[in-house]
């Protein structure tokens, strides 16, 4: 809700092909920020993309797909060649698939696998020449659940995502953890200039402002518990998520969208389920109130 203060675009960023210079000073700045090996990562626009090309880099025979989990994952494998088996407990697939897609934190209810959890799976993967990936859209929110710092290793690959964290959706900048050869077929598939110079310039400022980064974890943080006590008091619970979004319980979830959205108030319902809603934080004191307000209303 409260997106990083970016400078107007440069010039140079606007009237000329994004340079080599340029796109070393934001990859430095984002390993840096993220602890992860220099050498394996590569910058993307977005990790939207990286999403879609995976399947084009690896052909997978058996590919579990944690569920419910972010979307795309479940709609770009069962697009391709390999038997997708959507599993809410995707790790314990380690010794008999050939990938296993899932999202940490997760999206949309913010489960957290532990670093040790998904290292053994990884390695119980990789020695069969399977592969691990890992979408790390929100792990911005907290470093301690990334496995950047392994960025590299056999059978792991690393999705991250600028925009969720820093809320510039719109600067479309992302990247990709995973051994060389990997690299080497994503650098085939983005081109030469893969990110434009804007988003650039904008994320090795970003990811250079350590203080703003601490800041806005513990805003979030602050901003979410009061989002809970809201949500708790409507009798919306369990309550879980990550500190940008809040996904609850409730008896009838498809009203309960509809009578927020006849308040101006969306919110994300979900086709496979009338019991749950994620709900975004709030940005203001006002919105804050907007909703609580319109809880009173709906529930």
């Amino acid at each position: 809700p409260w997106p990083y203060p970016v400078e107007p675009a440069s010039a140079d960023a606007l009237h000329h092909l994004p340079t080599r210079e340029a796109y070393t000073r934001c990859l430095a700045a984002m390993t840096k920020a993220l602890g992860a090996p220099a050498e394996s990562i590569r910058l993307s626009p977005g990790s939207e993309l990286l999403i879609r090309l995976l399947p084009k880099i690896i052909s997978p025979e058996k590919t579990v797909v944690l569920s419910p989990s972010y979307g795309d994952h479940q709609q770009v494998w069962n697009a391709s060649s390999t038997i997708v088996i959507e599993s809410a407990d995707a790790l314990t697939h380690a010794d008999t698939a050939d990938a296993i897609v899932l999202c940490n934190p997760n999206n949309p209810d913010g489960r957290v696998f532990s670093l040790d959890e998904l290292e053994m799976a990884r390695a119980r993967l990789a020695r069969r020449g399977g592969w691990l990936i890992v979408d790390e859209a929100y792990a911005d929110l907290n470093p301690g659940f990334s496995l950047a710092p392994c960025g590299g290793a056999p059978g792991l690959i690393i999705l991250r995502s600028f925009g969720k964290f820093f809320g510039l959706a719109g600067v479309r900048l992302g990247a990709v953890m995973a051994p060389m050869d990997i690299l080497d077929a994503f650098d085939q598939l983005l081109g030469v200039w893969p990110v434009s110079g804007n988003a650039l310039e904008i994320g090795a400022v970003a990811y250079s402002d350590m203080d703003w980064q601490a800041d806005m974890r513990r805003r979030l943080s602050e901003r979410r518990k009061r989002l809970d006590e809201i949500l708790s008091a409507h009798r919306l619970g369990p309550v879980q998520g990550t500190d940008l979004f809040r996904y609850v319980t409730c008896e009838d979830a498809h009203t309960l969208w509809r009578g927020l959205a006849q308040q101006g108030i969306y919110v994300r319902r979900f086709a496979w389920s009338n019991r749950h809603l994620r709900i975004g934080l709030p940005g203001s004191d006002s919105d804050e109130a907007r909703l609580n307000a319109a809880l009173s209303l709906s529930v």
